[in-house]
């Protein structure tokens, strides 16, 4: 199975990853303690919030793009600030844009199938991915480049993937409102940090004809209660 789809995998190892513009690469450490939360609490809208996917083969060809829904989310808000929060990705909601599937002999729900099974996700055993705020602070914009545009703060937290928890950080523009706070994010991971590896070994050609580096894109809205 694992080379009936090699030409396909271009996608392979998404999280989640952004269908365009500028990316951010993500700094990466041992899982830390989650932030206590604070304030007011606002819930996510699952209707306008969103995790998007892009990946390639090396060298970036042959993209592929995507969607994966968030199933549930909170952030508190103290003083006018995102202290804390988290949300939960449905992992079987997994889709593959089928405008990113030009080839005449390639079908997205191939390539949409195989990203669910053993070989990568393993969505049956793996429901669901998830992201716990450690820390939010001001953004430093002369330590970063290629982020989302007005991005304002940095923020760090554990993301759950498979059976591997990894603490990221990442620039991010948050805007809180009165009744609303809206999160924008894009960067970039390294699948194999959570051990997502189509091939063998590196030398397997499964393996080192597909990018490592993932474009994750995060829209997450959420409305005070």
């Amino acid at each position: 199975m694992r080379k009936i789809f090699l030409s396909m995998a271009v996608g392979t190892a998404i999280l989640f990853a952004s269908c365009g513009g500028n990316s951010s690469k993500t700094q990466v450490s041992e899982k830390q303690e989650v932030a206590e939360k604070q304030g007011d609490v606002y819930t996510a809208n699952l209707e306008a919030s969103e995790v998007n996917w892009k990946a390639t083969h090396k060298g970036g060809l042959a993209p592929r793009w995507g969607i994966l829904s968030v199933t549930s989310g909170e952030l508190t808000v103290a003083d006018g600030n995102v202290n804390a929060g988290d949300f939960t990705i449905d992992m079987k909601s997994l889709e593959v844009d089928a405008a990113s599937v030009t080839e005449a002999d390639k079908k997205a729900i191939d390539l949409q199938n195989h990203l669910k099974s053993e070989d990568f996700f393993d969505v049956e055993n793996h429901a669901t991915a998830t992201f716990h705020i450690t820390q939010v602070s001001d953004l430093d914009l002369s330590t970063v480049n290629n982020t989302v545009n007005g991005a304002n703060k940095l923020v760090s937290g554990n993301l759950t993937l498979l059976d591997s928890t990894l603490n990221i950080s990442f620039p991010a523009k948050i805007d809180v409102q009165e009744n609303k706070v809206a999160v924008e994010a894009k960067f970039t991971v390294n699948r194999v940090d959570w051990g997502i590896k189509f091939g063998t070994s590196e030398l397997d050609p499964a393996e080192w004809g597909i990018s490592r580096d993932i474009e994750v894109g995060v829209n997450l809205e959420a409305t005070k209660q």
